[in-house]
């Protein structure tokens, strides 16, 4: 089911992003990040494919569950980083959720931190934002 808040368009950021329909109110659930779950194993492999075509969709749960939105996913795949990001990750019940960290604007691209880790291959960052870092790694 499609969430009645948001919806995919072209974004600057990179390719397709998602935006808001209406207003949200920080604190506000967004949207749950859905897709298989797989092993931590799997995703490895998966990555390495993904790093072929430039994009991947596998999120980490926790250490030892991740979740592939390239296979049975909603639109929370096309949610972009920004170093400065409008909405939070939240882990709970064994599920992933965006909610908005402040009040975000209709028709806003609704960001989060990727947050990549600091060892693995470095990522350009392209959000734009006061705050870039230039990469979506963690510095």
């Amino acid at each position: 089911m499609k969430s009645k808040i948001v919806e995919v368009k072209e974004s600057n950021i990179h390719n397709r992003g998602l935006f808001a329909l209406q207003d949200i109110d920080e604190g506000r659930l967004i949207i749950e990040y859905i897709g298989e779950r797989i092993s931590k194993k799997k995703a490895d492999l998966r990555e390495v494919e993904n790093d072929k075509i430039g994009v991947t969709y596998i999120f980490c749960l926790n250490d030892d569950c991740y979740i592939d939105g390239k296979y049975g996913g909603n639109e929370s795949i096309y949610v972009n980083h920004s170093c400065e990001p409008n909405c939070k990750v939240v882990r709970k019940n064994a599920k992933i959720y965006f909610y908005s960290k402040r009040f975000i604007n209709k028709g806003e691209e609704l960001t989060i931190d990727y947050s990549y880790d600091k060892d693995s291959k470095k990522e350009l960052c392209r959000c734009g934002s006061r705050k870039c870092r230039g990469v979506i790694n963690e510095v």
